[in-house]
């Protein structure tokens, strides 16, 4: 347009700013502003939305500070989008104290909070695990008259069984959700008075912040108590049937995810049946796998199967991940194989598998497990049928960029485990944390052991003979993914 001697205008040069924002590309984005001001436009809310949403994507909080402090001198009116962002990027860089402070900004200009404000602090509660004043924070917003999303309620779900600060109390009959906080003998009383500063109006979102803020201090309790969050996931799945909000395949991977985290069968039970209530075609299908049913309950599973495929692949293998962590969890070892196998044929997890490298990287705990004994039992068909092995095997799992310990992965912790408890002749890559490896040799030597077949054959804990009766599955609604 340029070179066309066309001008831009303010509307074309905020998409400009958008755009170089969400790629990362800053001094493009910098180029652009100073070209608005040399044509004499200034920036306004719009710009500024979009330059603080490309610092939060990349990680740049001293920028998005710098940016906003920069918005206000200007004297440009933030927006509510403005502040849900910068509540947004402090929250998800823990940040916890800004965004306290960007709150008492937002109540000072006299905006009321949004759906998207109320889910944004939905969401970091559930990510840092503070489960039950996520619950709060949805009873508060219902309350306020604001509809929350699924998305919103699916946080909430798999939010469950991670580390919280409070403890939770559900009447599920009446529909009401108790919270019960204790507080934390070591926190200062400098620190308390930093804490409770929402005394005085807007109680609950400053206190959603100053519960952060302690969680990231380490003042947090650290006992949890699962049977209580169970009865608070009930209560979420009550409201949901009371707003009449549709679950998603998300939903239910959600509470798939749930139940693997449960300490005992019977309390995943619990919460597996609400998916009855949900939709009958995916609770028939987990249940029928997690009990050990086949013939009548797979066609089911493969007919399921063929509408998560309709998804993107991220949800799709979501799903998979989380159907096969549940039955590995408790003990279905070789329901969750044919699932991962299934997963493979349907290409859910693209290039994992070669003669030479399995790549797990992109698969959960109990899917990467099941995956590796599928694996191992091909190369050992490749073995017996006379066929030479590759020079080297590799299993990949990645090495925790993420974790606190460079190669502390979880998956690769599972499978260093999973292999040690085989006998299998993989070790630590030198060069690569995450990559366990073998020489062709050894590992078609190994495979070749007398009692290698015997580890490497998956069995179910639970199993029902082919005549059971499966009426309970018979009549399984269709489901709209």
């Amino acid at each position: 347009m340029k070179f066309l001697a066309i001008g831009l205008d303010r509307v074309l040069y905020n998409t400009l700013l958008s755009l170089y924002g969400k790629l990362g590309r800053f001094e493009d984005a910098l180029k652009v502003c100073k070209e608005m001001e040399s044509v004499g436009i200034a920036k306004d809310v719009v710009s500024y939305n979009a330059l603080l949403g490309g610092y939060g994507k990349q990680g740049k909080y001293d920028d998005a500070k710098r940016m906003y402090n920069q918005m206000k001198e200007e004297r440009v009116s933030p927006n509510i989008l403005t502040y849900s962002t910068l509540i947004d990027v402090y929250s998800k860089g823990g940040l916890y104290m800004e965004a306290m402070k960007v709150f008492r900004e937002f109540k000072q200009a006299g905006l009321k909070a949004d759906v998207v404000l109320y889910s944004e602090l939905v969401n970091a509660l559930c990510k840092n695990g503070l489960v039950e004043s996520a619950v709060l924070l949805l009873d508060e917003m219902t309350k306020e008259g604001i509809r929350p999303n699924v998305v919103t309620y699916n946080s909430i779900i798999d939010a469950f069984g991670r580390s919280a600060t409070t403890e939770c109390a559900a009447d599920v009959a009446g529909g009401g959700i108790v919270l019960q906080t204790e507080p934390s003998s070591s926190v200062s009383e400098g620190d308390a008075i930093g804490i409770q500063v929402g005394d005085r109006g807007d109680n609950r979102f400053m206190k959603t912040f100053g519960q952060l803020a302690a969680e990231k201090a380490g003042y947090a309790k650290t006992d949890r108590k699962v049977r209580q969050e169970i009865l608070c996931i009930l209560g979420i799945f009550q409201k949901m049937h009371e707003l009449d909000i549709k679950p998603n395949v998300v939903t239910f991977s959600a509470i798939l995810n749930a139940c693997s985290r449960c300490n005992s069968f019977e309390d995943a039970s619990m919460l597996l049946e609400e998916l009855r209530l949900f939709d009958n075609k995916v609770y028939g299908v987990a249940h029928g796998l997690l009990m050990g049913y086949r013939d009548n309950v797979w066609v089911k599973a493969e007919s399921l199967f063929d509408e998560v495929k309709q998804m993107d692949s991220s949800t799709a293998s979501a799903f998979y991940n989380a159907l096969t962590d549940m039955l590995w969890h408790y003990g279905q070892k070789q329901g969750a194989q044919l699932v991962v196998l299934e997963g493979k044929r349907r290409n859910v997890w693209e290039s994992v598998w070669s003669n030479s490298c399995l790549d797990l990287h992109l698969m959960s705990s109990g899917a990467a497990r099941a995956m590796v004994h599928a694996w191992l039992l091909n190369i050992r068909s490749i073995v017996f049928e006379g066929q030479q092995l590759p020079n080297l095997l590799s299993i990949l799992t990645g090495w925790g960029k993420h974790s606190k310990v460079v190669g502390d992965s979880t998956l690769r912790r599972a499978i260093e485990a999973l292999l040690t408890s085989m006998g299998a002749p993989f070790r630590v890559a030198k060069c690569n944390l995450g990559r366990f490896i073998s020489t062709g040799s050894m590992a078609a030597a190994w495979l070749r052991e007398s009692g290698t077949l015997e580890v490497l054959v998956l069995h179910d804990d639970r199993t029902c003979p082919k005549s059971a009766d499966l009426e309970q599955t018979s009549n399984l609604q269709a489901l709209a993914l």
